[in-house]
């Protein structure tokens, strides 16, 4: 394939309806979000602590960590749970997450992918979260030590050494646009697309998979399992949005990306919430954002959530099989 073949013309992008950067920040972003509410999603415990008195389920928190000299305790926090996950409470894009799925016999803390660390290894990882390191602007962060999701069993096929997690576009309260993201070798075990994870799109109507992405090229089949994607559905779709489109009211911003997963024992759980969530779910989908976002904008605001769902699942149901990858521009444009 020659280099011109990568791209693809402007007027294409607009009549599949995707928006950029641009539009994305001026149009949605300052338009429906207050900049005063941003501490309410860029901190995750902030964030947590809101869902918590909402009634929104949430994994639960093992502990902090907010001082340098809190590190030297944390291994009577982690004493007595043999698997945990340590974030920056200010992270993005999964930076500095890590995950912890078992403690060996010899004390060792076992990553998804088999690599072994020790204490000291787990109270540098802290230290450096404290620092800054992976928070936004570098500032100085705290670290949130959460319980292991045991993730749903019927999607154990779809991801590789990690949990899948699910991308909810929430506009005016509306579900707008949806995705999986399915943790791969290649993003050691984290659901990041940036890191090599796989998106999956799906159809708001039912949860069935409609477009799988890595790497912003179309794939079918996961990469480390070889699952064909076209069979994954999401259960509990309905209760899951619900989830998502109650965060409009828990937060009052106008225009997120709700990320959830789904527990065995608790069902769908919020992770966190972005108030300036990536355009990369458009690829995963086939489709752009905008005709979504336009019809939206038209509708009368106090509409009750349960109805706002069920508005999206009408208005923006789709096919549910895996588009061909000429259904869509290349993913570079």
């Amino acid at each position: 394939m020659s280099w011109w073949q990568e791209w693809t013309w402007p007027s294409r992008l607009r009549s599949k309806g995707i928006i950029g950067m641009n539009r994305r920040n001026i149009r949605y972003i300052a338009r429906y979000n207050n900049r005063r509410l941003y501490p309410l999603v860029d901190d995750k415990l902030k964030t947590k602590l809101l869902a918590q008195s909402y009634g929104v389920t949430t994994p639960t928190l093992i502990g902090t960590v907010e001082t340098q000299f809190g590190v030297k305790h944390i291994a009577g926090l982690l004493k007595g749970h043999h698997g945990f996950v340590i974030k920056p409470a200010k992270g993005s894009g999964g930076k500095g997450i890590l995950v912890i799925e078992q403690v060996g016999d010899d004390n060792a803390f076992i990553k998804p992918s088999g690599v072994r660390l020790s204490l000291a290894d787990i109270e540098r990882h802290v230290s450096n979260i404290l620092s800054g390191l992976y928070s936004l602007g570098g500032s100085p962060d705290v670290a949130l030590i959460e319980t292991l999701i045991n993730f749903d069993e019927s999607l154990m096929a779809y991801t590789y050494e990690g949990v899948p997690d699910i991308r909810v576009i929430i506009f005016n309260g509306y579900p707008v646009m949806a995705m999986m993201r399915l943790s791969t070798a290649a993003s050691d075990g984290k659901a990041n697309l940036h890191q090599g994870a796989v998106g999956v799109g799906l159809d708001m109507a039912s949860g069935y998979a409609l477009r799988g992405v890595q790497f912003n090229r179309p794939c079918t089949h996961h990469p480390d399992t070889g699952h064909d994607l076209a069979s994954l559905v999401v259960p509990q779709w309905e209760t899951l949005l619900n989830l998502a489109a109650n965060c409009y009211e828990m937060t009052g911003l106008g225009y997120i990306g709700t990320d959830m997963v789904l527990d065995r024992e608790h069902g769908p759980m919020l992770l966190e919430l972005n108030a300036r969530p990536g355009l990369a779910i458009q690829m995963t989908n086939g489709e752009g954002l905008r005709r979504r976002l336009d019809l939206v904008e038209r509708q009368p605001s106090g509409v009750a959530p349960e109805k706002r769902v069920a508005f999206a699942q009408h208005h923006f149901a789709r096919k549910s099989q895996l588009l061909d990858s000429t259904d869509m521009p290349p993913a570079s444009a």
